[in-house]
């Protein structure tokens, strides 16, 4: 049976102190309780990957102490502007690389620019934009460590965190409205890496780029 996890049991475990959320594959989060742990900073742990936290040892999940930089070429500039208050009104702390005007800029500048932030361990996550939000991504994706995904709708921003551990996540401003941004960037804050058969699939890109480091 599906257990359904209210607002209510959210705000008893922030007042009990407790910092993370245990669930089963089978629970549902109601709308007011993902809202109260998008604010609260708790983490969620699933009962199948806490046997395995071995798996877990590179992931970074997301909190209020969390380091997001963000950055666009000048298509994005306008929705970057948003999307920084919107993040700063959830308590995360935010690194801006530009652009900082609707003034013609290069894409692989600003991509380049927040990978490095990610890289250094700066920032702990990476938000780019571009028109379309694919050639920010192939930019970042050149660099050995990054997993940048162009995310078009909530279920590619979840699945890009569960199942690719993706620590940028890209989206494109002349194809995506406002508040559908906003959307897809709430879903990709909240899931953490499921490990396991996934971490398989990421250790064989590891060894790819290894491979290409070497030669």
């Amino acid at each position: 049976m599906k257990k359904v996890i209210t607002e209510s049991e959210i705000i008893k475990l922030i007042k009990d102190g407790k910092k993370e959320l245990l669930l089963s594959q089978e629970s549902i989060l109601t709308p007011l309780a993902k809202d109260r742990i998008y604010h609260s900073g708790i983490k969620i742990i699933l009962e199948s990957e806490k046997k395995n936290d071995t798996d877990r040892s590179t992931t970074k999940s997301f909190s209020k102490s969390s380091n997001i930089t963000i950055g666009s070429d000048h298509t994005g500039y306008k929705i970057k502007e948003i999307l920084k208050e919107f993040l700063k009104e959830k308590g995360y702390q935010i690194i801006d690389v530009g652009a900082f005007s609707e003034k013609a800029v290069d894409y692989p500048d600003s991509a380049i620019a927040v990978v490095q932030k990610v890289l250094s361990g700066e920032a702990d996550f990476g938000i780019l934009l571009d028109a379309t939000g694919i050639p920010s991504a192939i930019t970042a994706n050149k660099f050995a460590g990054i997993r940048a995904a162009t995310c078009y709708n909530e279920f590619s921003a979840r699945s890009s965190r569960e199942h690719n551990n993706a620590n940028i996540i890209v989206m494109g401003a002349k194809t995506l409205g406002e508040e559908t941004i906003k959307g897809i960037l709430n879903a990709w804050l909240v899931p953490e890496f499921l490990g396991q058969r996934h971490q398989k699939r990421l250790d064989k890109i590891t060894a790819i780029e290894e491979k290409l480091i070497k030669n």
